[in-house]
């Protein structure tokens, strides 16, 4: 191979390994962390935390505009197609305007999903009610935002909200709660043999990636409809569509049958839509991008609490500020990430500890609170895809004991280990 083969290789060892950072974390005994929550909010310029509503409703209107622009788009494919870009591709072979078709089309399912995220993301927002100072404001907006994408918007916000109080927490956290050593019948660590983790995890990669897929494609719908991945401490059948269901309180009960109603709306008009517009035309312009929108929700998602180098914590060694920094910063995407994303990938550290003020404002509270996290700020810029498979494969489980707990993977190993002698550091809050 010449020289011009070279970036190849490069660019293949940047995709499939981890970053430095990561391999750095993963280097050192884990301390738990020491700093105060006021320590954080001191180091935030105050007009950082403030809400602009007329930014915050330009960001909006722009997304709006662009998934109505897009659906407009694919409206005109077949047109585009046979006319070769009204004339601009000359041609006249069949297959030629297949192929044609077939680009446009894949261009609009990749841009449209990303604007459908882009809709959670702002939904997620003003589930915080980040964006405007009225309560009416942040929950129309947000109730209108989620229902497009059929997002349940009062259900998930409440295990949301809960969720933000309690990250981190094996006992008491909302989603993405580690799987224990006994969901698997095995043997304790001290007994258990290469033979017993083989048994209860040996797969191929065909299976790994099969499981990966189906996560990916209908996780989110797993989570909203039977709690998957969200804490055992509901009973069987919990879902976010029973006003009823143990996820919720009394006060929020109407807000989740508004919810559902929503739900019945728009999937009213979508199937008014397919009856209209076809089958084949609803599956494109609408229900790929709604499946790689979930993609995005639960790629995101997951990457932020489920990392081999991160802890999770007891109720003997938890505070709501170690929580938080037990989850990481990725840049998901890169620049489309921040644009269609709204930084939710990039910034969620920063989100957490204020998760009241605007997307916007976060790169700036991200720089902030990095400098007084120093060591302790999580951030991985491994490729996000490999790091979703990274996850997937190595977040297998915890352990029954200890107040500070790193998933293992198959073969019963962590990646990290807890510094002993630093069990004892006091943590103010």
């Amino acid at each position: 191979m010449g020289p011009a083969a070279a970036p190849l290789p490069k660019l293949l060892h940047h995709i499939l390994h981890n970053a430095s950072e990561y391999e750095e974390r993963l280097a050192r005994p884990f301390v738990p962390p020491t700093v105060s929550l006021k320590d954080i909010r001191d180091s935030v310029p105050k007009h950082l935390l403030r809400r602009d509503p007329w930014r915050s409703s330009a960001y909006i209107v722009r997304d709006v505009i662009l998934c109505g622009a897009l659906f407009l788009y694919a409206s005109r494919i077949d047109v585009l197609a046979k006319t070769g870009l009204y004339g601009v591709l000359p041609h006249t072979a069949a297959w030629q305007v297949g192929m044609l078709k077939s680009m446009l089309w894949l261009n609009y399912l990749w841009w449209q999903g990303l604007v459908f995220a882009s809709f959670f993301c702002l939904a997620h927002e003003l589930g915080h009610e980040a964006l405007y100072n009225s309560w009416y404001a942040n929950n129309i907006a947000g109730f209108i935002l989620s229902t497009f994408i059929l997002l349940p918007f009062y259900s998930w916000k409440a295990t949301h909200n809960a969720h933000h109080k309690a990250v981190g927490s094996m006992e008491r956290d909302e989603n993405y709660v580690p799987h224990l050593r006994n969901r698997y019948q095995l043997p304790s660590g001290e007994k258990a043999t290469k033979a017993d983790y083989a048994e209860a995890f040996e797969e191929t990669p065909f299976v790994t990636l099969w499981r990966m897929i189906m996560m990916q494609t209908f996780g989110w719908w797993f989570y909203l409809s039977a709690n998957a991945m969200g804490s055992e401490m509901y009973p069987q059948g919990t879902n976010h569509f029973s006003p009823y269901s143990p996820l919720f309180n009394d006060k929020q009960r109407r807000g989740i049958l508004m919810s559902d109603i929503g739900l019945i709306a728009m999937l009213s008009v979508l199937r008014w839509f397919a009856v209209r517009c076809g089958l084949s035309y609803f599956m494109l312009a609408y229900f790929i991008p709604y499946m790689l929108c979930n993609h995005w929700i639960v790629m995101c998602t997951f990457l932020h609490h489920s990392d081999p180098s991160i802890p999770h914590y007891r109720k003997g060694a938890w505070t709501y500020v170690r929580g938080i920094i037990a989850t990481v910063d990725r840049p998901l995407l890169g620049w489309m990430g921040r644009f269609f994303l709204h930084n939710v990938s990039h910034d969620h550290i920063a989100h957490h500890f204020f998760p009241g003020t605007p997307f916007y404002n976060q790169p700036a509270i991200t720089a902030a609170v990095r400098g007084v996290l120093k060591g302790d700020y999580n951030y991985d810029s491994t490729n996000s895809f490999y790091a979703l498979y990274r996850s997937f494969s190595e977040c297998v489980f915890v352990e029954e004991e200890g107040d500070i707990v790193f998933y293992k993977n198959a073969r019963g190993e962590a990646a990290r280990a807890v510094d002993e002698a630093a069990l004892g550091a006091k943590t103010e809050i």
